[in-house]
Order: C-alpha cells, then structure tokens, then sequence
C-alpha cells in the first residue's frame, strides 16, 4: 500500500492541502476541530514525512537521540549545540543512559528533512531535538507517533511539549540596559529569522530595554535569513552605508558579532572607539576576537543537562504535564563595549523557572 500523503488526508477529511499542512506544522489559521480531526487522521494511517515516526518500539534501548539541523555544522565554527549536548551526556550517563548525535537535512537547508534511522529502527527511547529551524511536520510527525520529546531553543506555537530555553528576553534587557547605561543611544539589533524563539525573545528585550528608556526612536533592526559570521558581516556593512550610524551593535549571536567585528575593521571604524559591539551566546570564540566580546553568557551545558531531565522524567512518567523550562543567563563584559579593559560579570538570571 502506498502511504498517504497530505493530499490524501486532505481528500479524506474534505479540506485544503494548505489547510492540512498547516495543521502539521503547527500553524495558526485553523480552528480546533480541524485540527484535531486532522492530526487524528494522521496519526490513525501513521502519516510522517519521509516514514519519520514509523515502527515505533516500546523495547527500552537506554538510548536517547540528539538531534541537530545539518547546516550547524561544521562544529568547529560554532560548537553552540556540542555544549548542550556535552549536558545532555552527563545528566543520562548517571541514569544508564547513552546518548547518540544524528543530524538532519542538507547543509543549505534545500531539501526536505529525510527518513530518521535511528528512529525508524527503534534505536532510541526519546530525542532531544535542538535548534529553531528543525523541520516542524518532523518534529508533529514524531510527536503523533507517540516519540517521547524534548525541544531545545525552539517551541511550537500550537502543540504542547516539553521545552527548554535560555532566559533570553532577561539576557537582552540587562545588555541593552548595559549600553544605555553608558550612553548610547543608537543601538542597531543585528537578528536572525524573526521566526526564530531565541530571536523573537532578544528582540523583546531590546526594544523593552529602549521603551523603558524613552529611546524607542534610535532602533534600528536588521534580519538575516541565517545567524552566521558572514550574515553578521553583510548586514553591518548595509549599516555602516546608511546617513546615521548607530554607535553599538547588539547582534543576536556571538556568530554575527564576530562578522560585525570583520565589517568594522575593514572600513576603518574602531571598535569600541567608534562603535561598540556585543553579541550573545558566549561562545569559546568570544573571548579571543579583537578586542574580546562583550556578550550574554548561555550555560549550554546546563540547558542540555535539563533537557535530559525532563526527557527521563517524560520516559518514567508519560502521563506528565509538558513545561516550558528556562535556563538564566549572565552578562560578560570585556573589551568590545568599550566599558572596562578587563573581564568583569554580572549575573543576569540564575537557575530556571517553569512558566
């Protein structure tokens, strides 16, 4: 038997194909009983892309899958979801458990998320999955199919699951909060994806940061399609190009800042003479750019060690309430804000909170 595909639900329950996708990726503009009657149908002919959820066992292997986009790696560039899982290794090794890495998807993201093995051939109990730009219809997929989840810098909207983010609202405030507190007043966001949880929420910040100060005439955004050095790079040098030139940087990640650095540099303009720059992440790179980050630190490790957590405590208790699970994050301060000539730290947030 040929599987089915969403036109065939779409058939079947006498709606749309986009009303159908919609309700797979977890997107707004369809009312309840629509969407429950789809991902009912779904789950009753095991629908998943690319057989992503089928041949579920309920054999325990003391396995947990960790999941990652492809296009993050090489990890040498940005080894921000090798920390979390470095966490997630410690926390399950106490509790017997191993952990496998597997990513998804091709490196520049054309081609739609394929078959997961490792699932396929119940060689994991649950999967952690990281990152904002996971394929959704996977992550619904999995979830229908009865996968044991937890998601890391990412939420669906619409579905509840188990989640864990860095506390990034809070960590954008106090650095904005820093900057203006030394007297900038044109402060540019350099962000990612809107889309994006983690820029969604750093954006927040910023623009709650410069509300509170009456300075919400001086922002500046800028939205990139990726968070990378080079991203950071082309959206500074369209800056650097415009009548007013904003006095600090706050790029979304330490990723971009590092290519803001590049683009100020190559145009003469000093850092932090100039123009201040700080990132977010605190990533191993930050500390030996030129001059080193001012940056938002994330404790990677600990986000991945609570994301173990909650998925062992989801393995030994399905019946769980799903929680949304906060890691605070703490503020560096190094040479890049201009603001001292060494190293000093204030702590944002400690520890984590359930909303």
């Amino acid at each position: 038997m040929m599987p089915m595909r969403i036109k065939d639900i779409a058939e079947r329950l006498g709606v749309s194909v986009a009303t159908v996708s919609r309700a797979l990726n977890d997107k707004p503009g369809v009312g309840d009983n629509v969407r429950r009657r789809v991902l009912e149908l779904a789950a009753e002919v095991a629908f998943t892309p690319h057989g992503a959820g089928r041949g579920l066992s309920t054999a325990r292997t003391q396995t947990l899958g960790f999941i990652v986009r492809r296009k993050v790696f090489p990890a040498g560039r940005d080894p921000f979801y090798l920390h979390i899982m470095h966490g997630v290794e410690e926390a399950v090794a106490e509790r017997g458990y191993h952990v496998i890495l597997s990513s998804v998807g091709d490196p520049d993201g054309t081609r739609p998320t394929p078959d997961l093995p490792l699932v396929r051939e119940n060689r994991v109990d649950g999967l952690i999955l990281a990152g904002p730009d996971l394929d959704r219809a996977l992550i619904l997929a999995l979830h229908q199919a009865g996968m044991p989840l937890v998601l890391v810098d990412n939420i669906l909207r619409q579905t509840a699951l188990d989640v864990v983010l860095s506390d990034d609202r809070e960590g954008a405030l106090a650095m904005v909060g820093h900057l203006l507190g030394h007297g900038h007043e044109q402060i540019a966001f350099l962000g990612g994806p809107p889309q994006w949880i983690s820029t969604a929420e750093r954006a927040a910040g910023y623009h709650e940061a410069l509300a509170g100060a009456g300075k919400r005439a001086f922002a500046t955004v800028v939205h990139e399609a990726e968070t990378t050095v080079e991203s950071g790079y082309s959206a500074t040098r369209r800056l650097l190009a415009q009548a007013v030139v904003p006095t600090a940087l706050f790029a979304v990640n330490d990723s971009m800042a590092i290519g803001a650095l590049r683009a100020l540099r190559e145009q003469g303009r000093r850092v932090p003479a100039d123009v201040a720059v700080v990132g977010f992440d605190d990533i191993d790179a930050a500390q030996h750019t030129h001059p080193p980050l001012t940056t938002v630190r994330i404790f990677k490790e600990r986000l991945g060690r609570v994301a173990a957590g909650r998925l062992l405590d989801r393995l030994a208790d399905p019946a769980t309430p799903s929680q949304r699970t906060y890691v605070g994050t703490e503020l560096i301060i190094r040479q890049s804000c201009g603001c001292v000539l060494a190293p000093v730290r204030e702590e944002v947030t400690a520890g984590s909170t359930l909303a």
